[in-house]
């Protein structure tokens, strides 16, 4: 980014909500059916049909809209956006305009070890389109409008974002919470999360905000950092050169690695908005929302404090954890059983995670219960099991689902701990060593790693190393004090 010039950013993401039925009708949401498996006359604006709101849609909008400090319209209603698509059969979308359901919100995002607070503008209700595939080899044209009609929230956040990477952190944030809310699956592959990003270039220093365009449906992290970063160098080299940026619309070519025009920017003068006459005014009650806010989750900023205070972690491991709703869950139950909560971080965020993925598994589909792992952890911190023999013991659990206890009892595996055969190990190793113990006793402290491996080789690991390792320097001793 040339120093001449800032960037400013805002995104509008569109999220798809978790909910079984399409947002005024009762079709299917499911994803992976049959082209137009999940239609009917309401999706396809048949004469006579009627929409009907889903409540579920209203209730996820109040989740997200408190979790992002926004305000609640007690009053607010549905509107129509005209405008002409072959996926879009009624002709309009109905969606949300003057009357949005939150507003004037923030959202804190952690970005190079600082945290940014960016603005909610708004967050409203609307229905999905159906989708368009275009065959160049047959030259033709077919619709599926299984998604016409599924239930979005756009939220759209003030022009507070000033650098690409900024723009993906937030992006990832916004992702993490709708995820711990259960709202949606924001699985941007399936197109449960998309995102236009809107961007302007001003002299750095400059208040009034310069020409913008829009970049359209991106639908990866990589792919809005790169799209704006070429949008950034594409309006610095028109600025340098005396040109105007033009007021467009633009698509991602990610193969190109470049912004297309796709149409003229439109104003929302273009769509002909109007209330919509099939859809009363929606009055939302004090009590409905407090019962919704009653019922939250915990939010990712409340369980970053959670891990970090009262687990004592660091705010790396919190990441980490926090990643994903799922990994603090089963954190938390392994904790619950081993009771240490860096040892259960560093097992399921190295340990685990690392078998996980060389396995091509998520952690809803890890061969390891929680509760088996805590246990193994436990097994180490009762000095049951030494680490090198927990690291066995973990492949095999993760091999074969077995508990750890089944693997100490099949494999022979538990820990000496017992002072006299602790002694006796030590005892022998010095014997078939009698040379290198004298140079070790005669001031060769090096030696003393070497005695440590032999004793814990004779043992077959299964020593506790912490005993070994006192047993060898009250011999050293004795040997020097006699």
């Amino acid at each position: 980014m040339s120093m001449e010039f800032e960037s400013v950013i805002g995104l509008e993401v569109h999220v798809q909500l978790a909910t079984e039925t399409k947002i005024f009708c009762g079709s299917s949401t499911r994803f992976g059916g049959d082209p137009n498996e999940f239609i009917d006359p309401v999706t396809l604006g048949l004469p006579g049909a009627l929409p009907v709101l889903n409540r579920r849609v209203v209730e996820f909008a109040i989740m997200l809209g408190k979790a992002t400090k926004c305000e609640i319209r007690r009053f607010n209603r549905f509107a129509r956006k005209h405008y002409f698509y072959p996926d879009l059969p009624k002709g309009y979308q109905i969606s949300q305009f003057e009357e949005p359901i939150c507003e004037r919100g923030s959202l804190e995002v952690h970005f190079e070890n600082a945290v940014r607070t960016v603005g909610i503008r708004r967050i409203h209700m609307e229905e999905d389109a159906g989708k368009n595939m275009h065959d160049t080899r047959t030259e033709t044209s077919l619709i599926d409008l299984n998604r016409a009609g599924v239930p979005l929230l756009e939220i759209v956040s003030e022009p507070d974002l000033r650098t690409p990477a900024e723009a993906s952190a937030y992006l990832r944030t916004l992702r993490q919470m709708v995820r711990f809310l259960g709202v949606s699956d924001g699985n941007m592959e399936e197109g449960s999360l998309r995102c236009d990003a809107n961007i302007s270039l001003r002299p750095v220093g400059e208040l009034k905000f310069g020409t913008r365009t829009e970049i359209k449906n991106l639908n990866s992290f990589r792919f809005v950092e790169r799209a704006l970063e070429y949008e950034i160098a594409r309006q610095t080299s028109l600025l340098r050169a005396g040109q105007k940026v033009v007021q467009e619309t633009l698509l991602y070519d990610s193969a190109a690695d470049v912004t297309r025009s796709m149409r003229g920017k439109e104003e929302s003068s273009d769509y002909r908005y109007f209330p919509d006459p099939d859809l009363p005014p929606l009055i939302i009650e004090e009590g409905w929302v407090n019962q919704i806010v009653g019922s939250m989750p915990r939010l990712p900023d409340q369980w970053r404090k959670e891990l970090t205070e009262n687990y004592g972690l660091s705010n790396y491991d919190a990441s980490v954890l926090l990643a994903e709703s799922e990994n603090v869950a089963f954190f938390q139950a392994v904790f619950d059983i081993c009771q240490n909560a860096k040892a259960a971080c560093n097992w399921v965020t190295s340990e685990l995670f690392g078998y996980l993925h060389k396995n091509s598994l998520t952690l809803a589909h890890s061969p390891i219960k929680p509760a088996d792992l805590g246990a193994l952890i436990k097994l180490i911190d009762d000095e049951v099991l030494s680490g090198k023999m927990a690291k066995s013991v973990f492949e095999e659990m993760f091999a074969t689902s077995q508990s750890p206890q089944e693997i100490i009892e099949k494999k022979g595996l538990k820990q000496i701990a017992n002072p006299d055969e602790i002694q006796q190990l030590v005892t022998d190793t010095i014997s078939k060593f009698s040379s290198q113990f004298d140079a070790y006793a005669q001031g060769n402290d090096r030696l003393h790693g070497f005695f440590v491996g032999e004793v814990m080789k004779l043992s077959r690991g299964a020593a506790n190393p912490k005993l070994v390792n006192n047993a060898i320097l009250d011999a050293v001793k004795k040997r020097r004090s006699s």
